[in-house]
């Protein structure tokens, strides 16, 4: 069998409503998919300790994420039935509001999405090396704590 490239998941700067848009618009075609699940992990305006997040600034090792979120996504296909799956995360600076992760799956029902969107969230949350620095309004940061 013919093993799969690892792709570049990171997308610089926040995730456009336009990239989410055409990832959704490129699957009408495929007619034998009749559920998809949408996950958005969006930047907060969190206070922490009297002072606002006003961006969070995405790093990783690049290589060691892709390679983590390939591991992810084959180990979903192995245990859901999904028709495709796509990821993408931010890297660099993304401001409050922006997207910095979008997590995309599909299958021929509902069930399935449901389950696998929720267990590879909670999968990205915990493998995947990839750390933020919070910017806060007064030019200070912090380096966040995953929850």
């Amino acid at each position: 069998m013919k093993k799969k490239k690892i792709k570049n998941v990171f997308v610089e700067g926040a995730i456009t409503p336009e990239h989410i848009a055409k990832a959704i618009s490129n699957h009408q075609s495929k007619t034998q998919i009749g559920a998809h699940d949408i996950f958005l992990g969006q930047v907060r305006a969190d206070v922490i300790d009297g002072k606002t997040v006003s961006a969070i600034e995405y790093s990783a090792y690049e290589e060691m994420a892709n390679a983590k979120f390939h591991e992810i996504k084959e180990a979903a296909f192995e245990k859901y039935d999904l028709s495709c799956m796509h990821i993408y995360h931010s890297r660099g600076i993304v401001k409050t509001g922006g997207v910095c992760l979008f997590v995309f799956v599909s299958s021929t029902h509902r069930k399935e999405v449901f389950k696998a969107l929720h267990h590879i969230v909670d999968e990205i949350k915990v493998q995947v090396p990839i750390f933020g620095k919070e910017l806060f309004e007064d030019d200070s940061y912090q380096w966040k704590v995953n929850t």
